[in-house]
Formats: structure tokens, C-alpha cells, sequence
């Protein structure tokens, strides 16, 4: 089916008070099998690439992204296509070429004020070009001679007040807030902030995304849709299932040199892991995946 957009999947699963999966692809297999998984689920789903991972594939954007383009469109449930934590306005400006519908623009790094000026000229850029954009926000430095805390940082928090007015000033489609999650953890044992989950949600007029997901246990991640939380992203627990399934493979297997054989098992460690995912975030939509 043509390619969905990041924002339709993102109000549509709002309205219906779910959450939309949004998984970071770094191979084929990564690609295959979340289009797999949502299709055995029956759900809309996400294919995120990050900065990282295009700095991982020589630099070079097109050619992951147009396998994620080509799967999306033969996909049976609808896929769109985000472009995730990017700090690099070049990166940027290539996005709408390669087929993103979305950006997540990362200048969280910087000193309040400049961080909001560079995220309201990509917002700018982005709106121009048809673009939904998502922002994070962390702990603002600045206060104190203090720098910016990041976002993932122990014991940064999303202040409401100051991510109403970040959302307002900068024209942001979409916050990313630090709630109590951290990137590349390996175990399910974080715990999120679920009061200021609510209070976000209710102070803000933009969906709230979680980055950070692979560390939160089911009820967790089911406590933060409840609570407002409208986009999960996910990418260690995909690593972590891939990894697994090959290096098990390959102990039983010493021998073993075709690649195919482990790439197999680690792809279906990684389809089993979206369905599991995505069922916890509420599964399909009432009438179905379809948009």
C-alpha cells in the first residue's frame, strides 16, 4: 500500500487512545522484520533510521531508505518512514527525497535559547516541505552557569511549563520527554515518572513520544499509554532479540559460515519481538490497521 505518514499514524492511534510503534532499523533484516511483525499484528507501524545508523551505513541515506520505502509499499498494513534523532541539517534536507514523512530534529545539546532557534528554523524548513517534526526536551540548562542535562541523563525531567513553551516557540509537531526512560538499556527494569506523565499530557497540545522504550517491562509500557504517550520507540530490544537468536545459533553451529543461516533465526527473534510490542501498546485499531 502507498506509504503512510508519521503524523496520520501517530493522531489516528491517539484518537483511539493507543500508542504507534516506532522501531529503529539499522539492516535489511531490521526492515523485513518489523513489517513482518506489524503485519502478523495487524497494525500501523513506524520504520525509524537515525543518525547513527547512517553514519553506520558509510554515511550514505538512500540506500536504507529505499528498502525501507520498497518494503513499506508492499507492506499489508500501513508503514511510514521517520527520520530519528538528527542533529545534522544536511541529514535533514535530504529526508523528504528519500521518502520521510517525518524528522525528529535533535539540538538538545545547546544552550536553551539556541536550541530553540535552530529547532524553530527546522520546523520552519520541515512545515515548508510537508514534514511533521518531533523535538525532545530534557532538563533545561542554562540556569546556574549550568550546560544543557540530556535528555536520557539520571534524573532529568520533562518540566511542563517550560515544554509548553519550547512546543509553542518552536512550532514542534511532536515532544519527546524525559519521563524516566534511557537509551541502549540491555534489562526491563525502568520505572517512568507517570505523574509527570499525566501532568505532560494534560499541559501539552502536541502527542508526547517515548524514546527510551527498550528498558521499560509491558506494564510499564502499558501504564504510559494510558497515560498519554502516543508514540514508543524501540530499537535496543530489537538488537538484543537478533543478537541472541544468532549467537545461539552459532554456538550449536561452529561450523557454520552461511551467513543466510543465523540472519534467519536473528530476523524471527526480531518479528517475535514486535508483535510483542506492539500488542502491548494496544494492538490493532478498531476496524483494523487500514488508513
Amino acid at each position: 500500500m502507498p506509504l503512510a505518514t508519521t503524523g496520520d499514524l501517530v493522531t489516528r492511534a491517539a484518537a483511539a487512545r493507543r500508542a504507534v510503534a516506532a522501531f529503529n532499523i539499522i539492516t535489511l533484516e531490521h526492515v523485513e522484520a518489523v513489517v513482518a511483525g506489524a503485519e502478523t499484528a495487524g497494525t500501523p507501524v513506524v520504520l525509524q533510521v537515525s543518525e547513527n545508523a547512517v553514519k553506520y551505513r558509510y554515511g550514505r541515506l538512500l540506500p536504507l531508505a529505499r528498502a525501507a520505502v520498497a518494503a513499506a509499499e508492499r507492506a499489508t498494513v500501513p508503514v511510514a518512514l521517520h527520520l530519528d534523532h538528527v542533529q545534522s541539517d544536511t541529514l535533514l534536507r535530504q529526508a523528504p527525497e528519500a521518502g520521510f514523512s517525518s524528522v525528529m530534529y535533535d539540538a538538545s545539546r545547546l544552550p536553551y535559547a539556541e536550541n530553540l532557534a535552530a529547532t524553530r528554523a527546522a520546523a520552519d524548513w520541515a512545515h515548508a516541505r510537508g514534514l511533521w517534526i518531533e523535538a525532545e526536551l530534557g532538563q533545561v540548562g542554562g540556569k546556574n552557569g549550568q550546560p544543557p542535562l540530556d535528555a536520557h541523563a539520571p534524573g532529568a525531567r520533562t518540566d511542563p511549563a517550560e515544554a509548553r513553551a519550547f512546543v509553542a516557540d518552536s512550532g514542534v509537531d511532536a515532544l519527546a520527554v524525559a519521563v524516566g526512560s534511557a537509551h541502549a538499556m540491555t534489562t526491563r527494569t525502568a520505572a517512568l515518572d507517570h505523574d509527570l506523565v499525566k501532568r505532560l499530557a494534560g499541559t501539552l497540545d502536541v502527542p508526547l513520544v517515548l524514546h527510551g522504550s527498550s528498558g521499560l517491562p509491558d506494564a510499564e509500557l502499558a501504564a504510559a499509554v494510558a497515560h498519554g504517550i502516543t508514540k514508543i520507540n524501540v530499537g535496543t530490544a530489537l538488537n538484543i532479540a537478533m543478537t541472541g537468536a544468532i549467537r545461539e545459533y552459532l554456538a550449536a553451529r561452529p561450523e557454520a559460515v552461511d551467513s543466510r543461516g543465523y540472519l534467519t533465526v536473528g530476523r524471527e527473534a526480531m518479528v517475535r519481538t514486535v508483535v510483542e510490542i506492539v500488542r502491548v501498546l494496544g494492538g490493532p485499531p478498531p476496524g483494523g490497521p487500514t488508513v
